[in-house]
């Protein structure tokens, strides 16, 4: 099973406002677990957390700003993973 992370250790670590956390969730940018402690997220998803602290609070970049930007990261990631399958297809032919 993976490792979680309490809403509160985040808060206190990252120095955010939990509301911060549960915008990112609403938004489908990041998903919360439900525990008896509370919400937590897996800590896989914590590289995902920090971009979005550093976009949002240091770049000023507004929920639908990160929506858009992760949006094209992943477009990208795809793209990416075509142009492998492609050069690898062109090898093997």
């Amino acid at each position: 099973m993976s490792k979680k992370i309490s809403i509160d250790q985040l808060c206190l670590h990252y120095e955010v406002e939990a509301d911060f956390i549960y915008a990112l969730n609403d938004h489908g940018l990041l998903s919360l677990v439900k525990s008896k402690k509370g919400y937590e997220i897996y800590f896989e998803h914590l590289g995902d957390f920090e971009r979005f602290v550093h976009l949002h609070y240091e770049l000023e970049i507004n929920m639908e700003g990160l929506e858009a930007i992760t949006h094209l990261l992943d477009r990208v990631k795809l793209l990416q993973q075509e142009i492998k399958q492609l050069k690898k297809g062109a090898h093997e032919a």
